[in-house]
């Protein structure tokens, strides 16, 4: 069995396999069915909805008293979480404020034309909603990711839907990175039910203005039927990583990427495009080599043989062409360093982008402070990953002088006359008699 399935130019299969690879994030019939029938039961029943919910897909019993994280639970998560846990969490917390100040909004105000004065003002919304998904291991980074943004620009309310195991408990670290990140609110409840109570609200659940984070199809799925309801960040699904390698490339730091993203299991995608036939070699090699050296061993290799795509193509024009068509979660580009920068100018798509040698997609995952939440599917082509400006509510003032009226007055006139809206015409020339 080979690590990964591989297409080259010269292969017949290889323009279906490049056509594969142009995607939309577009549900199945059967994810918007379900979704669906979840938040009308969400919006009929509120908490009785989310109780029910919890013993069919948690295998938990809760009542809706139970719903919330009580305070004690959150003394003894902070009471049993090692030190070097909370150290790490901080680390990470620090980079992710750091990251946030240098990419927020600004109010700003200046004059145009016709001596108005116009602006933009930015401050954080009262209500957000952060989805941490449970499943395969506790996401303590997915918590930092979505509510550590929260906190940095100030957001006064930060509401956390975290699914519970069957004994009814949230992973400790995941709830002191939850405590860490700002969250005010601590509900132990998954699934579309939880973005839909986000949005809809329950008898004890007061509804969000915005919510974020990733999850499953059906988690996507539900914030894109409630997108009116609230607003959304993006749709990031199962996670993504593409490598676009040429013949100065690492073997075993490509394989060890591509084995890093096959721990996020069956539904995760992973590609790796190159220009080297021997690079390709080797990589494969050292995929067996190192998947020896791990503890889940047989399990990453039968995740990267079903879900692994490697392109080999003539130059790395068209490598940067095939990422833009993909559109990656996360892209790992290592080339010569006197064309990175003309390849990371090439790339339009990418949700993050990790570039050189030593920058590993784990990093930013864990530590370095961009968001880990990113569009995926195909989805990057129209959106960008979490940012600290989407905790923001933007707000334009404009304020004018009668000079400024004056001078506004012909040109407002001739908009008003085309549109036939004479009374917006007469609202401004009213003010410059």
């Amino acid at each position: 069995m080979r690590p990964m399935n591989i297409y080259r130019e010269s292969d017949t299969c290889y323009a279906a396999a490049l056509a594969s690879m142009n995607r939309r994030a577009v549900p199945g019939d059967d994810v918007q069915a379900v979704v669906s029938e979840i938040i009308a039961e969400v919006q009929s029943h509120g908490d009785e909805a989310l109780c029910a919910y919890a013993a069919r897909f948690d295998r938990v019993e809760l009542s809706p008293e139970a719903l919330r994280v009580t305070e004690a639970e959150l003394a003894e998560a902070q009471a049993v979480v090692p030190q070097d846990v909370k150290d790490a969490i901080a680390a990470s917390l620090a980079n992710i404020e750091y990251f946030s100040h240098q990419s927020m909004r600004r109010d700003w105000s200046g004059t145009n034309a016709q001596g108005c004065e116009v602006g933009e003002r930015f401050v954080p919304y009262d209500r957000v909603g952060i989805y941490v998904p449970g499943g395969k291991a506790p996401l303590v980074s997915t918590a930092l990711m979505t509510g550590g943004f929260a906190k940095a620009v100030g957001v006064p309310e930060i509401v956390a839907m975290t699914p519970c195991g069957p004994d009814g408990k949230v992973n400790p670290a995941v709830l002191v990175a939850l405590q860490a990140a700002g969250a005010t609110e601590i509900y132990r409840v998954g699934g579309a039910q939880g973005v839909a109570a986000l949005a809809l609200g329950t008898q004890s659940i007061a509804p969000v203005q915005k919510i974020f984070g990733p999850g499953n199809r059906f988690v996507v799925e539900a914030k894109r039927q409630l997108v009116g309801a609230v607003a959304i960040d993006l749709l990031p699904g199962p996670s993504e990583v593409m490598v676009l390698a040429d013949e100065t490339a690492n073997a075993e730091y490509v394989a060890a990427d591509l084995l890093a993203q096959a721990e996020h299991g069956g539904d995760s995608v992973i590609a790796f495009v190159t220009t080297s036939e021997e690079l390709l070699q080797q990589v494969e090699a050292e995929i067996a080599r190192q998947a020896a050296t791990l503890s889940r061993s047989s399990y990453l290799q039968q995740v990267l043989a079903e879900n692994a795509d490697c392109l080999l193509v003539s130059d790395l024009t068209t490598g940067a062409d095939i990422v833009n068509n993909f559109a990656p979660e996360h892209l790992v580009l290592v080339v010569a360093p006197e064309r990175e920068e003309e390849m990371l100018a090439r790339i339009r798509t990418a949700g993050a982008i990790y570039a050189g040698t030593y920058a590993t997609v784990a990093c930013g995952d864990f530590l370095a402070g961009p968001s880990h939440t990113l569009p995926t599917g195909g989805s990057g082509k129209s959106f960008s990953g979490i940012r600290a400006d989407q905790f923001q509510r933007r707000t334009s003032i404009v304020r004018m002088s009668r000079e400024a009226a004056q001078r506004s007055l012909p040109h407002v006139q001739v908009f008003a006359r085309v549109e036939g809206l004479d009374a917006h015409g007469r609202s401004l020339e009213l003010r410059t008699l």
